[in-house]
């Protein structure tokens, strides 16, 4: 059955409009909510497919990302995007390797990326093309708790009720918050290293957003140590931070964490897509926790 349905991609993939003579298609690993392919045609150029449906559970519509995309491109952070319709997007592949976390923690990485984040924040909006969605955290995660009451065991209500408290306490401490184009989901292997210049790819999750989220969440799903947290911060600002923005920053980590559990919670009731959702939910659960014992500790 796979294989039929391996075949049945792939075909439709070679009938795709955009190609020039015959195609040469791989899979390509890493894709958490689509599923993606390298294809190659007779003008020797590389390409990558993108396949993926609405996730209204997750807030991925892809009008959206196919917008931020376009936009991004036309900012010059992101690959061009040349076909796109019921549900494919074909775009130029980038030649180069992944940002892994640990290559994010080495200090001159960090200013690149920084400088990277500054171009989506300020330069994105100026390309977009009709509407764009807001990214907003808490909502996202009052969504997904929901999602969750629905579904879950009895003796699950009262952890749910517990983490619902959890993220007003902390939707509270963030404060006022300026609004920037944000990127959303800073996972090391959607920043790509051409040898020149990153690239972020991967714009499901995009849209108007404090630039926090965006710092936050490059340096929990990254793990950046306190001084590398710091040095974030004050890279992006320009300036020694506040207090009142060292809490809100805190208040987005524990925010990002959360909202990386609960997405893969979600996901395990909801995703076809072969990958272990349930240890990655652990070892979110378990950072979020740690990262909140932080937040209690010096802002409770």
């Amino acid at each position: 059955m796979a294989t039929r349905v391996d075949t049945d991609v792939t075909d439709a993939i070679a009938a795709l409009p955009c190609w020039s003579g015959a195609v040469q298609i791989s899979p390509l690993t890493g894709g958490l909510t689509n599923r993606n392919f390298r294809v190659s045609d007779q003008s020797r150029e590389n390409f990558v497919v993108r396949i993926g449906r609405d996730l209204p559970e997750h807030g991925v519509m892809r009008f959206n990302e196919l917008a931020a995309a376009r936009a991004a491109y036309a900012a010059g952070i992101a690959p061009q995007v040349i076909f796109a319709a019921n549900g494919f997007m074909v775009s130029r592949f980038v030649a180069g390797d992944p940002l892994t976390a640990l290559r994010v923690r080495e200090a001159r990485t960090l200013e690149r990326i920084v400088a990277l984040l500054r171009r989506c924040h300020r330069d994105v909006p100026a390309h977009l093309e009709g509407p764009a969605l807001l990214f907003w955290v808490f909502q996202i995660i009052r969504s997904y708790l929901r999602f969750l009451a629905t579904r879950g065991a009895a003796e699950e209500q009262d952890a749910l009720a517990t983490l619902a408290a959890r993220a007003e306490r902390l939707e509270l401490a963030l404060g006022a918050v300026n609004i920037v184009f944000g990127h959303n989901d800073l996972l090391a292997a959607n920043l790509i290293d051409d040898g020149q210049r990153l690239w972020l790819i991967d714009w499901e999750y995009a849209g108007f957003n404090t630039p926090l989220f965006d710092l936050a969440n490059l340096a929990t799903n990254n793990q950046l140590d306190a001084s590398l947290e710091t040095a974030l911060l004050e890279s992006y600002f320009g300036a020694p931070v506040a207090p009142a923005t060292r809490q809100a920053f805190a208040a987005m980590q524990c925010a990002s964490l959360l909202r990386e559990t609960l997405w893969a919670a979600v996901s395990i009731l909801t995703s076809s897509i072969e990958f272990d959702y349930r240890s990655y939910r652990e070892d979110y659960q378990r950072r979020f926790e740690v990262q909140w014992q932080q937040f209690e500790r010096r802002y409770g």
